[in-house]
């Protein structure tokens, strides 16, 4: 070869993640760092996003293996506030359990549950006042019941039937509650994470005080609209808390496609100036601690905090997916961070303010509660049987006044 000449060069390659284990291996999270609980720093409201870049790449925790609030994050709720977020968390997995059971009976064509996922919704929603407003994914079902919003409304939304608050025009839980601060639920992925920015940026422009949360999952970061809301969020300190579910799958990939080259999803906050916090999304009292500081700086105009909750999605992505298919069936038994749900009632007994019997209790009497809710919802009708929207609903309330190409088809329908 001549001295000139140019070397052979290998062929290139394309990189493909790939999870660390496939259905019938066995479990692993070891590239899942954990801290020790109360070992992360708590900095003030008012912190520049540059100071705090560490939080981005740990993990805020506040409940120890002995079930003891420890840290600087500890110490914000009363025994009663924390009784009410235990109770929230069992309403939602026994709603979960009897919805899952009706979509299996044929009673709802569709459902999703939030099985390991309880603490992150219902324990933001804690931290919000009235009048602000989320912008939620259909796994948020919990910022409602923590916000009192009625069982028999979510579960004729779900029926379809004739007493659906939506009349039939959403698919099965994909709610709309106004009044309770939660935004029409969209379909396509991410479409809502800029609305949010938007909404917050019109509370600021009309000195309002109420603040816009924004939410979407670990698959749907790899979305435009991710992006978008981040430099209008950053550009215009938009008075908005960008949360970022990271419940390790979308719903059949890992959590690795959507994160790039990223080592985390709160990371992504830096390229845009945004402070950007990592918390343990299975600890009730951290998700409240971060979800308060996070809601306190959009209040006094300190701009935008990203947040990315680190949990795990227990059970199927829906009631059409098959999670055998792509990850170990026991996967959720080797969870590192635990069940959300045992860990508050754990943490309550070693407080003295919960015992096993009184849970057990619990259990009974929010399971009534729950069924007496389903037995009334279904006298309203179910997908196959009973009351159902009028079709005339199909023409009503999108338009302030109807154009006349949908009058003359409403008439030609006979409404």
């Amino acid at each position: 070869m001549p001295p000139d000449a140019p070397s052979p060069q290998a062929p290139l390659t394309l990189h493909v993640p790939e999870p660390a284990v496939r259905p019938g291996g066995n479990p692993s999270f070891s590239d899942l760092d954990i801290p020790e609980a109360g070992a992360v720093r708590r900095p003030a409201v008012d912190v520049a996003a540059a100071d705090i870049r560490d939080l981005a790449y740990t993990l805020i925790r506040v409940l120890d293996a002995d079930g003891n609030a420890v840290g600087p994050w500890a110490g914000s709720l009363t025994d009663e506030e924390l009784l009410a977020g235990l109770r929230d968390m069992m309403k939602l997995r026994a709603f979960d359990a009897r919805m899952l059971m009706a979509q299996r009976q044929g009673k709802t064509s569709f459902y999703m549950q939030h099985l390991g996922e309880e603490a992150v919704s219902t324990a933001f929603r804690r931290a919000l006042e009235p009048g602000d407003m989320n912008f939620p994914t259909y796994r948020q079902a919990g910022l409602l019941i923590a916000g009192g919003y009625p069982l028999v409304d979510m579960m004729c939304q779900i029926y379809s039937n004739e007493a659906d608050p939506l009349h039939g025009r959403q698919l099965p839980v994909m709610y709309s509650a106004k009044d309770h601060g939660f935004f029409s639920i969209s379909g396509n992925l991410a479409t809502q994470y800029v609305q949010a920015v938007g909404w917050a940026m019109a509370s600021a422009i009309k000195n309002d005080t109420r603040i816009a949360a924004a939410w979407i999952g670990d698959g749907s970061t790899a979305e435009s609209d991710f992006h978008a809301a981040l430099v209008f969020a950053s550009t215009y300190r938009a008075p908005v808390v960008l949360n970022v579910v990271n419940n390790q799958w979308a719903i059949s990939t890992f959590q690795g496609f959507a994160r790039g080259g990223s080592s985390t999803f709160a990371a992504r906050g830096h390229g845009f100036g945004i402070p950007a916090l990592r918390v343990d999304g299975n600890d009730y009292l951290a998700v409240h601690a971060v979800a308060k500081w996070a809601v306190e700086r959009a209040r006094r105009n300190l701009g935008p905090t990203l947040v990315e909750y680190v949990t795990y999605r227990a059970g199927a992505h829906s009631t059409s997916d098959d999670p055998s298919a792509y990850r170990p069936k026991t996967e959720f038994d080797a969870w590192p961070l635990g069940d959300p749900v045992k860990r508050l009632k754990d943490h309550l007994i070693a407080r003295g303010a919960w015992s096993e019997e009184r849970h057990r209790q619990g259990e009974a009497e929010i399971l009534d509660e729950v069924v007496a809710a389903q037995r009334e919802a279904e006298t309203h009708g179910t997908l196959h049987a009973g009351g159902k929207p009028s079709p005339r609903d199909m023409f009503e309330g999108v338009f302030s006044e109807m154009p006349p190409h949908l009058r003359r088809q409403r008439q030609q329908a006979g409404y």
